[in-house]
């Protein structure tokens, strides 16, 4: 612990206090005419999916995130559901200006109890849920525009021009100041540029999630001069040794029964991250520090938004952003860290993406 009682934290193989840690000096980087610190912190973790929260400590961990210069934040209308949103918008109460907020839509919402995932109704990306489901967006989180507003999944029943030709009516309102999208396909990406600028593409990325390379996404991206945003860098945590078994998670944590999690793909990806834990000894720095390094290396457009609801994590993570890996920590990354075994999704989750 360090000296004021606040949890310390190892980094090249020095313990620093909280206050001798990274400091608002962190590298931004820059989401088309947005500029933003080179990590985000994505908050869906402190509301939904990942097991039991607790609010204070999540209020203090995006304040915290601040003093960090970490000032992008992603949440999302389905987390909670639109109880993360609430949490986020109390968070910067009185220092909105000073934070660069994402969100997101893409089910209805209409019905929707707060905290109550069973009441969210089916995927729209209509014109007319675009308009509508912004006003919910801004009310929840206090404030009268969004930095990033992303489709959260592409409705394959709403042409992507209807969808983007909405959102780029709440950039002329104001409303939004920039649009982007998750999980699209590249030929998605190419149509809807071709009706607004898109200024960041959000998908799954990390070292046992490669998926964007190996689908023309990323190559997409730089080709159109968008963004990347790379959201699970850490693997859900377990490239961060945070769990080896679903048995050590909450009961209502979704991982519990993700195919990446569960049987013979437990095993096989066990190995994996045994590598990671191996590499990352080597060099001085945590599992996590070692994997978000890796997604950092790979471009100045990437940025990646790892979850987290805890200062103590964010801390760790935050330090990410000094550590150096040399070409030949990449080339050895490449070739001994073995492949992931089974998909991210279930059967329901990966039909929903790449659209």
């Amino acid at each position: 612990m360090a000296a004021d009682g606040a949890p310390a934290i190892t980094f090249y193989g020095e313990v620093m206090a909280p206050h001798e840690q990274i400091g608002a000096d962190m590298e931004k980087r820059r989401l088309g005419s947005l500029e933003v610190s080179a990590l985000g912190l994505g908050c869906m973790g402190m509301s939904a999916f990942y097991g039991s929260a607790d609010e204070q400590e999540a209020i203090a961990t995006i304040h915290r995130a601040l003093e960090l210069g970490i000032n992008f934040l992603d949440t999302a209308q389905l987390y909670g559901p639109l109880t993360n949103e609430e949490l986020v918008g109390r968070a910067v109460k009185g220092r909105r200006e000073e934070y660069v907020i994402a969100t997101k839509f893409a089910r209805r919402m209409d019905n929707a109890t707060p905290g109550e995932m069973p009441t969210v109704g089916p995927l729209d990306g209509s014109a007319e849920h675009v308009r509508s489901s912004i006003n919910g967006s801004l009310e929840r989180l206090g404030t009268d525009y969004v930095d990033l507003y992303y489709q959260h999944r592409v409705d394959p029943k709403v042409p992507i021009e209807e969808t983007v030709g909405a959102m780029a009516e709440l950039v002329e309102q104001g409303k939004v100041h920039h649009i982007g999208l998750s999980e699209a396909a590249p030929e998605t990406i190419r149509r809807a540029s071709a009706v607004h600028p898109i200024t960041a593409v959000q998908t799954e990325y990390s070292l046992w999630t490669r998926d964007p390379e190996q689908n023309g996404v990323l190559n997409t991206c730089r080709e159109l001069g968008i963004a990347f945003v790379a959201y699970s860098p850490l693997g859900r945590g377990f490239l961060s040794g945070r769990f080896t078994s679903p048995g050590e998670l909450d009961e209502n944590d979704f991982r519990r029964h993700g195919p990446r999690f569960t049987g013979e793909n437990l095993n096989a990806n066990l190995k994996l991250a045994a590598k990671v834990a191996e590499i990352a000894g080597e060099k001085g720095v945590t599992p996590a520090q070692l994997a978000l390094a890796w997604v950092l290396a790979q471009g100045q457009d990437i940025v990646p938004i790892p979850g987290t609801k805890r200062r103590t994590y964010l801390e760790q993570n935050a330090a990410a952003a000094d550590v150096h890996l040399t070409d030949e920590d990449l080339r050895r990354i490449e070739a001994e860290l073995p492949p992931v075994a089974g998909d991210r999704y279930d059967e329901a989750g990966m039909a929903a993406v790449n659209l």
